[in-house]
């Protein structure tokens, strides 16, 4: 009951941002007394800070605070300890790692201190990227951490941290990511696939908005799902794989070993190689495309790569019953009319658009928060059996 108490406090002050010990104790129907000891243990762990109260009147105050004059001693207000670095997280991205020292009350922009490109050439990928990590290890300030939380793309086995497939990282499979790391860091080490740390990442960002699946477009095309406030679960560790789903009449060769997949029309080098089909005498860059969108609107061979995409997403909100996207990554780089267009035939596909509203929103990538909110959840107030 100790264990529930504290999670409940904590995903209270994660909603409000910042509350009173007496504002934690009635928004959850809990004893003063109970919410008071609550707090002092995680004062003393690290896991909260105290701030001074906003003058009366302020935008300060959070859900069960009173305005109006104080008397006496001045109140403190809680937070998420937001000074002190307790994680290290990590992006294992297919073209560049990136690492930055996480505190519990991490900000919802990424702000990776250190970056080195991924290898994924030569004989040994995996022992030329745990050296690159040592080389980046010494540039960290801190050496002692509550636990490591990587952000890792493909077929994710989180409970038993593991890489089950990548088609962008083929490496990562056959190599125990935790061993490696732990024999630079002596701390935990959680592997988080990265659409879903993305997910909680704007869940955290917008606690009080509705369920949503997220679809983040890059280097591949991957989605995660909130429902009923907390990260779809599946019985498979597989989810999202939005990406590989096949388009007819697609003849490209994907990573993962098919043909025709939606994300080698969709991903930033998909859409890269139609560019370059449909104006080959163009420079082929992504701010080349910018450039010749501004210019030229939507042409042919994307407005057929964004419909294929949303037929995708469209059933995927048909088959869990969702009615709001969120699309993060390079999509939203573009100008605004490529995701505008997405959203209208997302609209077209989507059941739900013939009886009420669906909603298709561009958002930052949120992955440090993200991390963070997995290393509270699973480490901060681990559910019993899960240590």
């Amino acid at each position: 009951m100790g264990r529930l108490n504290k999670r409940a406090l904590l995903g209270q002050l994660q909603k409000a941002g910042q509350a009173s010990r007496a504002g934690l104790a009635k928004a959850l129907g809990m004893s003063q007394p109970t919410a008071g000891r609550i707090v002092e243990e995680l004062l003393v762990q690290g896991v909260l800070e105290e701030v001074d109260t906003p003058p009366a009147g302020s935008e300060g105050l959070s859900a069960g605070e009173e305005s109006g004059p104080r008397l006496g001693r001045p109140g403190r207000l809680l937070q998420l300890d937001r000074t002190r670095p307790r994680f290290l997280g990590i992006q294992l991205g297919i073209a560049e790692t990136r690492l930055a020292e996480l505190p519990v009350g991490a900000d919802s922009k990424d702000r990776w201190q250190i970056r080195f490109a991924t290898p994924n050439q030569g004989s040994n990928p995996a022992k030329q990227w745990l050296r690159e990590l040592k080389a980046a290890a010494g540039k960290i300030r801190r050496t002692e951490f509550w636990g490591v939380l990587v952000s890792v793309p493909g077929i994710v086995d989180e409970p038993v941290c593991r890489v089950v497939f990548s088609p962008n990282l083929h490496w990562t499979e056959s190599v125990d990511l935790p061993r490696l790391i732990r024999g630079i860091w002596d701390a935990p080490v959680l592997l988080v696939q990265e659409e879903r740390a993305l997910a909680l990442g704007h869940q955290q960002a917008n606690p009080h908005g509705e369920d949503f699946l997220l679809v983040d477009f890059g280097d591949g095309v991957g989605g995660a799902m909130i429902v009923q406030g907390k990260p779809y679960a599946n019985p498979l560790p597989i989810s999202g794989e939005l990406g590989h789903t096949p388009v007819l009449g697609n003849r490209r060769p994907c990573g993962c070993g098919a043909v025709g997949c939606v994300e080698t029309l969709v991903s930033t080098r998909g859409l890269l190689e139609s560019f370059a089909a449909a104006q080959p005498k163009k420079s082929h860059t992504w701010p080349a495309l910018i450039r010749h969108l501004n210019g030229s609107g939507i042409p042919p061979w994307l407005a057929e790569a964004l419909d294929a995409a949303a037929n995708t997403i469209a059933g995927a909100l048909n088959v869990l019953g969702l009615r709001r996207v969120v699309i993060t990554g390079s999509l939203t780089e573009l100008p605004p009319m490529v995701v505008k267009h997405l959203s209208q035939a997302v609209q077209k596909g989507a059941m739900w658009a013939r009886f009420g509203k669906i909603e298709c929103e561009s958002a930052p990538r949120r992955r440090t928060a993200g991390l963070v909110a997995a290393g509270i959840d699973q480490l901060v107030t681990p559910i019993e059996g899960s240590e």
